[in-house]
């Protein structure tokens, strides 16, 4: 099994942007590796005949049917335009077409 030692903990609190003090390290150095014995403990479960889950329960969530409708005219849309020409809207050239 892994074990994770101060070294890893100062490694991941600099990539997050994290600072501990050692007490700190010390207590996520312990929670760090309690999590992976308890991951050990789970890769030792016999699931060769469980399916894997979509779903936590046998109803997923009732979707509605897709219905077409016009909830704004394309003037709507267009008076709410920083720039706009005729029917469309202007915006900044972003892609450069000369290879």
């Amino acid at each position: 099994m892994m074990n994770i030692d101060s070294e890893t903990i100062r490694r991941v609190a600099h990539l997050a942007r994290l600072d501990f003090d050692q007490k700190s390290e010390a207590e996520m150095r312990n929670d760090m590796n309690r999590f992976l014995e308890y991951a050990a403990m789970l890769d030792e479960l016999d699931i060769s005949g469980i399916e894997p889950l979509v779903y936590m329960n046998e109803d997923p969530g009732r979707l509605r049917d897709d219905q077409v409708r016009q909830e704004m005219s394309h003037a709507e849309a267009l008076k709410n335009a920083p720039r706009s020409d005729s029917d469309y809207f202007r915006v900044a050239k972003v892609i450069d077409q000369r290879e």
